[in-house]
């Protein structure tokens, strides 16, 4: 898009994030408009002077273009709210980040993603039972998401990547560092197989401060966020916080009281998180017992007029199959059949009574103008 370089313009800037950023789009109506406007102007949108002396002085020194040519050069790219391929989950947080670094690809199966996170100090038992969820979880169609980290992160992704599944890893850096640097193999993996993300600028280092942020993305692009092994002050507790701040839900596996490794999952399950021993504990939880039979229907039986014409019909209000064939003026043996691959698609679901309705869960929803 034409208007790209201004959208990681405003990326750079210190001080502008994602609630003043809409306040300026609000205002001018385009990126583009609200990047050249002036200081009184930029002042009467509600910029502090702080913001607005470091948006004037970004405008002086940088140069968009080679800011975009440096993304290019490291084979990532840059996602936007504008972009179509903006993960949807994330968009629908409060204050999602206006920009996102990609290296590797974003897909709509994605949109099945569960959080696996953790101590960097793994037990044994965490060790293990991180491995087993994971392993099971993208064994299922489930894409593993997590943070690269040393410790429970890693292991999270490793087992997503030897069971053949998908997984992304969220950066507390710029896109263009790999922290830690002996997960760099693993990060060109990931890229390989899933994403490397992140909503830092290129340059940004891995300081210490840049990842309790992060992990509002990690949980903002999973339908739920799993604590395997964690001691009370572990990051993973932080991202279980924002899981719960975005209506997310939070997974804990139990451990032994005796062990540092498992008092904050521990707390957590004493705080209403769902007690896990299987991966079916959180795939019946998300109502994605079906995802991987679902994933590969989409994949070969691909959207027809017969479907279309039902979807037409259908809303989130429980439709009856002969009303389903009443309005659409097809025979009743092709409703029902049709119906049967649309619900292994998870494209409808049967509420009961032969009643269907259209799927919102999984992260698919169906509009039709």
């Amino acid at each position: 898009m034409s208007d790209l370089r201004y959208w990681v313009g405003f990326n750079i800037v210190r001080g502008i994030g994602p609630l003043r950023l809409r306040a300026l789009l609000d205002t001018y109506g385009s990126i583009e408009r609200a990047w050249h406007a002036s200081a009184d102007q930029l002042r009467s949108a509600g910029l502090d002077g702080r913001s607005i002396g470091n948006l004037l002085k970004a405008r002086s020194e940088l140069d968009l273009d080679r800011e975009l040519k440096r993304i290019d050069a490291i084979g990532a790219r840059v996602l936007t709210w504008d972009s179509p391929q903006y993960p949807r989950l994330l968009l629908e947080t409060d204050a999602p980040p206006p920009v996102l670094y990609i290296r590797g690809e974003l897909t709509d199966d994605d949109a099945w993603a569960v959080a696996v996170v953790g101590t960097r100090r793994a037990s044994t038992y965490g060790r293990e039972v991180t491995r087993r969820l994971a392993d099971a979880l993208a064994r299922n169609g489930i894409t593993i998401v997590s943070g690269l980290a040393r410790g429970i992160d890693g292991i999270a992704h490793h087992a997503a990547l030897a069971s053949g599944g998908r997984t992304i890893a969220v950066f507390g850096c710029g896109i263009d560092h790999v922290y830690p640097a002996e997960h760099r193999q693993l990060a060109s993996q990931i890229a390989n197989q899933g994403a490397l993300v992140s909503d830092y600028p290129l340059g940004t280092r891995p300081e210490a401060r840049n990842f309790p942020p992060r992990n509002r993305i990690i949980s903002g692009l999973s339908l739920g966020v799993l604590v395997t092994n964690a001691g009370k002050s572990s990051g993973a507790l932080i991202t279980a916080d924002f899981a719960a701040e975005q209506g997310r839900d939070v997974f804990a596996v139990p451990g032994s009281i005796l062990t540092q490794g498992s008092v904050g999952p521990n707390r957590l399950i004493q705080d209403g998180a769902k007690l896990v021993t299987k991966a079916e504990d959180v795939l019946e939880e998300l109502n994605l017992t079906m995802v991987a039979e679902q994933t590969q229907a989409r994949r070969v039986l691909p959207e027809d007029e017969t479907e279309a014409a039902l979807l037409q019909h259908l809303s989130p209000e429980p439709t009856h199959v002969d009303e389903l064939q009443r309005r659409s003026n097809l025979e009743i043996a092709q409703v029902t059949s049709t119906l049967a691959m649309m619900e292994l698609k998870g494209m409808v679901r049967q509420v009961g009574g032969m009643n269907y309705v259209v799927a919102r869960e999984s992260g698919f929803e169906y509009v039709i103008d």
